[in-house]
């Protein structure tokens, strides 16, 4: 038996370790040149002080030590160095420039092969003027692009004060502003216009801006159209951030008139840990970004220290590694492939999305004659577009692992996939809905049964769905997952009911199910990764040109 190391940890041999020495040697000398010193925090946190700074996402890596505390090996490292300043920099000590390479751990939930440790390479500002330090953060890090020489590089700006102005001054309830904040963190905006539209308590240019903002893409233009958008609705100007983005445009003017920095709103999704500026930096070839960073003033504010400016970046040495294509001995990095020498890919499914999905990719303009009889291809060719034809339920992973640059499939196949994927026109075909059944012999017995048991057995195809819908009514759930035949599952007693997707109840009721409560509403939905989508234009011109054939056909 050959002694290996835990999924997502691995060992890194002689080769690639010197190819990390180079990369870091570069990064860590661009840091110190502009005066920032080195600090390092321990691997373990004790969760409660972190969390203090900002929330943190539910994380399998913890254990308590001996005098009972909940301990945590460190996600990243901002909210440590946040919690280093807040306990140990006095005011005089300010400003503070502080640099960091390290190891973090993440747990990686959907696409195996994905990394769960990895090492970040930053820096963090804290106690200077805030539209400063965002200036020199964000030159720094276009200075560390260019000296690593990272093929076609650019950075891409959001900020969360437009969307938080806005539902400050429109929103109808702080139920409604958490929804809205929820789904634009999780990138699905198709959900999004959902909510917008259901809700008449909105003022309808409050409805215009929240359905546009999210989505508002390019150069220094965007500004002012996010900025007559907050106007029309009445948000003061104080609380639109535009300003800001203005003056920041002005500071980064060069890189702006490069063509290396640009605006995309969709980027705007961590609510309760950046306070203005956010930014990420991407590169060609690669699925996801290089670096993430942004301004973050509440998190000293939560740990005690209100009144600083915090702003700062991590890069991720993998990824680095990754587009360099500095290859390692204990692991295939290969080199990043440019966008712009191959062909749009788009992930079609097969099966009964297939032909509408023909359809409307033919009306908005893509040629589609040789996708109409691919035969046994599983690629197919046309112009400077690759449909790569896959199942419904594959296509996110497609999309998620860089294999695609954008898709179609059913919102279900997003759902469970649970990637970080923008969902950005819903096509209004395939539609179904979820459902919860049981035998209608059995009529009640679930009830009784989750009243002696304390919960509900349940037989599914979908068990995140079926999950999510249990959260939701607030009972607790056994599901045991299958791949097919579920409704036997009641019918012989493993299970007490079923989650299954219907279109006609046919087959529910031939087998004498009767449903008991829907669960959601399912059609098919264009999306894409956040990288290729904020770097590709060819991307955002399909969604817009998707969105008019759904609304023509609605």
């Amino acid at each position: 038996m050959i002694a290996g190391t835990a999924r997502g940890f691995r060992d890194i041999l002689p080769k690639e370790a010197l190819a990390r020495e180079r990369i870091c040697a570069t990064v860590r000398d661009c840091f110190a040149d502009h005066g920032y010193l080195p600090v390092e925090t321990p691997l373990l946190e004790d969760r409660a002080s972190l969390e203090r700074g900002g929330r943190i996402k539910n994380t399998p890596f913890q254990l308590f030590d001996a005098d009972g505390n909940l301990l945590m090996l460190r996600p990243d490292l901002t909210l440590p160095v946040a919690r280093l300043v807040a306990g140990h920099i006095r005011d005089e000590e300010l400003p503070a420039r502080f640099r960091y390479n390290a190891p973090v751990v993440r747990e990686q939930q959907s696409l195996r092969g994905q990394p769960r440790q990895f090492t970040q390479l930053g820096i963090e500002l804290v106690g200077t003027d805030g539209a400063a330090s965002e200036v020199e953060v964000v030159s720094l890090l276009a200075e560390v692009m260019e000296t690593l020489e990272v093929p076609a590089w650019r950075l891409v700006f959001g900020s969360v004060t437009p969307l938080t102005g806005l539902l400050s001054n429109c929103s109808p309830s702080v139920e409604f502003s958490a929804q809205v904040l929820a789904l634009v963190h999780d990138s699905d905006l198709v959900s999004l216009d959902e909510l917008v539209d259901a809700t008449p308590e909105l003022k309808p240019s409050a409805a215009r801006a929240l359905h546009a903002v999210p989505r508002m893409h390019g150069g220094v233009e965007v500004i002012d159209a996010i900025d007559a958008l907050l106007a029309e609705a009445d948000v003061p100007p104080a609380e639109r951030g535009t300003a800001e983005l203005k003056a920041l445009v002005g500071a980064l003017a060069g890189l702006f008139a490069e063509g290396r920095a640009s605006f995309d709103f969709s980027i705007i999704n961590s609510f309760d840990y950046y306070t203005g500026i956010i930014f990420k930096g991407y590169a060609e070839g690669i699925a996801a970004s290089l670096a993430s960073g942004g301004r973050y003033d509440a998190v000293l504010a939560n740990l005690g220290r209100p009144g600083l400016a915090a702003c700062g970046f991590a890069l991720s040495l993998e990824r680095l590694q990754e587009v360099l294509g500095e290859q390692g001995e204990s692991g295939v990095v290969t080199p990043g492939v440019r966008v712009a020498s191959r062909a749009l890919r788009i992930a079609v499914p097969k099966g009964s999305l297939f032909k509408d999905s023909l359809r409307v990719l033919a009306a908005a303009g893509l040629p589609t004659e040789e996708l109409a009889d691919p035969g046994r291809k599983l690629i197919v060719r046309a112009d400077d577009v690759e449909y790569i034809i896959v199942r419904a339920q594959d296509a996110p992973a497609f999309v998620g692992a860089g294999g695609a640059d954008c898709g179609i499939c059913g919102k279900d196949s997003l759902v469970e996939a649970d990637l970080d994927l923008l969902q950005l026109v819903d096509l209004r075909y395939g539609g179904c809905r979820f459902v919860v059944a049981e035998p209608a012999a059995n009529a009640g017995q679930a009830d009784r049964n989750y009243e002696w048991r304390g919960t509900e057995r349940v037989a599914t195809k979908y068990p995140r769905i079926t999950q999510q819908y249990y959260d939701r009514i607030g009972r607790q759930v056994d599901i045991l997952t299958l791949h097919g035949n579920i409704e036997l599952g009641p019918i012989v007693g493993m299970a007490d009911r079923i989650v299954d997707i219907t279109a006609t109840g046919t087959t529910l009721r031939e087998n004498d199910l009767v449903v008991v409560d829907d669960v959601m509403e399912c059609t098919a939905r264009f999306f894409a990764g956040p990288a290729a989508y904020r770097c590709d234009k060819r991307i955002r011109d399909l969604a817009a040109r998707l969105a008019e054939v759904a609304d023509e056909e609605a």
